[in-house]
């Protein structure tokens, strides 16, 4: 019995100590190559290309070129077993130059296939650095975050766009425009339309969407919350139709938010909740990637319940909602929808196969300690989450702001350090063992404004005090590596001062943006992606110097100056960034063109990484991180351990 106990207390050390190799491949979407060509001069072509997490080491490539549809010819005089670009200065400009890549395996060239994906520029063609996805935006609507999956598995991604309308934060009263999803493939042809009707509200915290392949049969499927009068793809109709549950606002609720409030008489605040939802069925659907048409639907889970036991009584807290894709099995993907993070914090995992739609656990902070501030699991969660293996057992934890949540949805642990508007999960500093989590908080009563801590124990590694009134709410915080002098990741927030990953103070200056990041030059650090420009930040000068501005369009979420989409969706390993267009008919695809001496399997094979541009577009936007560490003095990125699921007919 003692022996027993001793090997449970063990097991996850032990479990932890085991080789990737001997864990079971997880299941994958089947990509192509993802060949892309860009103009980036006249006189310049440049294609780039995937390596797949399959791929054996040192696979080499032929390049080849046809031009107005002849026989093509091989660019390459030998094989290319280097980086996966090439730069093409011999081709006609006034010819349609289409090129393919093929592997050579064992030497030689296998037939190409089906799923075989060449890109063209078409004769005489302008420079220019991306792709265009033309939109058919409704009147009054902007193209917001969006998404991509493999939605008809030829082997590419689809955009996933959530195009937004009159819009209001949970914490502002108001009627909104009814949330719109568009699906698109890479030339503009749109595969279907999805309105989530007048009782899902517009907002960053009422519409989390998650994209993925979750049954296995090589298409991705779209999982949202859904509602009375939701339509889909096909045009049926979710629930009743004419069921219209949004508050009108005849009566007022005490509110804490100046903003648009009203003092009454006898001097208390209070607000109008017009607009609201607060009443009526709350549903989650599996919608086809092919379709849209709705394949099921369940109850939403956790239930609204009584509104103000969330902690307010007008709304707020009781719809903020965030969503993330998770291996709880080690081999199959699950959808975790979650609910509440300033008090009540419920996740409910799901799990979409064969056809069925079920319940694999429930989280429930409440279950776990009483329904106030002593309990360690309420309060606790951020306007975002991370998805990571933070125990090496293959399988999936959530790391849900200051806890974490295991793959069986029981408590792992809390720091009580509570909520934050940021997150960072990786290998931040690779001269530890495991991952570590990078996170900021707002709440002066507690110790840390930004703290460092260990993502599997949740023992903190160093930490720092927040700001001091007026302002002592930390707002922003990365974790990038934009110094190699210094190993792992480098840290800054909106506190003083640029940090690297042991708590140190390198320089009294930082970067001057505290938003996103992107892979997109030729070295291994990391760029500053912010708005609609990409920067360098210059360790020797401690300037930040621009690379690359995107004309004609911008960023989402006001302040947030985020992307629609960032993550490395075609070509080499570098991230392409989607950006829309100011008039908000096109999206642009934004890649590349500089030269790179480093070949690394593509970022959508890693898994850590690829759960991150499916949980991307959820509340406020974090950037994308692997599961290993990736940056200057890097080892090598170790190997997926992948399996990959063909399309099913």
């Amino acid at each position: 019995m003692k022996n027993s106990f001793l090997f449970l207390l063990l097991l996850p050390l032990l479990l932890a100590a085991v080789p990737a190799a001997s864990l079971p491949p997880r299941q994958m979407e089947t990509l192509g190559r993802g060949v892309i060509a860009i103009k980036s001069e006249p006189e310049k072509i440049f294609v780039s290309w995937r390596v797949l997490g399959t791929d054996p080491v040192g696979l080499a490539f032929n390049l080849y070129r046809s031009a107005d549809g002849a026989t093509p010819e091989k660019l390459n005089p030998a094989p290319l077993t280097g980086a996966t670009h090439f730069i093409d200065a011999t081709f006609n400009p006034a010819a349609a130059n289409t090129y393919s890549v093929r592997p050579l395996l064992a030497g030689a060239e296998p037939p190409p296939s089906a799923r075989t994906i060449v890109a063209t520029i078409p004769a005489n063609a302008p420079a220019r650095p991306y792709f265009s996805i033309p939109l058919q935006t409704p009147a009054g609507y902007t193209p917001n975050d969006t998404s991509v999956g493999d939605l008809d598995g030829d082997g590419e991604y689809e955009i996933i766009v959530h195009l937004t309308g009159r819009a209001r934060d949970n914490s502002r009263a108001g009627f909104t425009d009814e949330p719109i999803f568009h699906a698109y493939k890479l030339d503009g042809t749109l595969l279907w339309s999805i309105n989530l009707g007048k009782n899902i509200r517009e907002g960053a915290h009422y519409t989390q969407f998650l994209a993925y392949d979750f049954d296995g049969d090589g298409r991705a499927e779209l999982i949202c919350k859904t509602a009375d009068g939701t339509v889909d793809g096909i045009g049926k109709v979710i629930g009743d139709a004419k069921a219209d549950y949004r508050t009108q606002g005849d009566d007022l609720v005490p509110s804490r938010d100046p903003s648009g409030s009203v003092t009454t008489p006898d001097g208390k605040r209070m607000t109008s909740r017009a607009g609201y939802v607060l009443a009526g069925p709350e549903f989650l659907t599996v919608f086809d990637g092919r379709t849209g048409a709705a394949l099921a639907t369940a109850d939403y889970v956790p239930a609204r319940g009584d509104v103000n036991a969330w902690g307010d009584a007008y709304g707020n807290r009781v719809d903020r909602f965030l969503a993330g894709v998770a291996y709880l099995d080690g081999v199959r993907p699950s959808a975790v929808m979650c609910r509440g993070y300033y008090t009540r914090s419920v996740l409910a995992a799901w799990d979409w196969r064969d056809g069925k739609l079920t319940q694999r656990w429930v989280f429930d902070s409440d279950q776990h300690g009483p329904a106030d501030n002593t309990n360690p699991y309420r309060g606790q969660g951020n306007h975002n989450l991370s998805v990571a293996d933070v125990d090496g057992d293959g399988r999936d934890e959530i790391v849900y702001g200051a806890m974490c949540i295991n793959a069986d949805g029981t408590p792992r642990y809390s720091t009580k350090l509570g909520h934050g508007d940021a997150l960072h999960v990786s290998d931040l500093d690779p001269t530890r063992p495991g991952l570590e989590v990078f996170a900021i908080h707002e709440n002066p009563k507690h110790p840390y404004g930004i703290e460092f801590r260990d993502a599997n124990t949740g023992a903190l590694i160093w930490g720092k005090p927040g700001g001091t009134a007026p302002a002592p709410d930390v707002g922003r915080g990365v974790a990038f590596d934009i110094d190699p002098r210094h190993p792992g990741n480098e840290v800054w927030s909106t506190l003083p001062g640029l940090n690297n990953a042991r708590g140190e103070i390198i320089s009294t200056k930082k970067p001057n943006s505290v938003n996103f990041a992107v892979w997109w030059d030729g070295d291994l650090l990391r760029e500053l992606l912010n708005g609609n420009t990409v920067s360098k930040w210059d360790w020797l000068t401690e300037t930040t110097h621009l690379l690359f501005t995107a004309e004609g369009c911008t960023a989402n979420n006001s302040t947030k100056s985020n992307p629609a989409l960032s993550a490395d969706l075609l070509g080499d390993w570098r991230e392409e960034v989607i950006l829309r267009t100011t008039d908000n008919q096109e999206l642009r695809i934004f890649s590349t063109t500089i030269a790179t001496a480093h070949r690394l399997t593509t970022l959508m094979h890693d898994p850590q990484y690829r759960l991150a541009i499916a949980w991307q577009n959820v509340g406020y936007n974090q950037p994308p991180h692997p599961g290993f560490f990736l940056g200057e003095g890097m080892k090598p990125a170790p190997r997926p351990n992948l399996t990959f699921v063909a399309p099913s007919k």
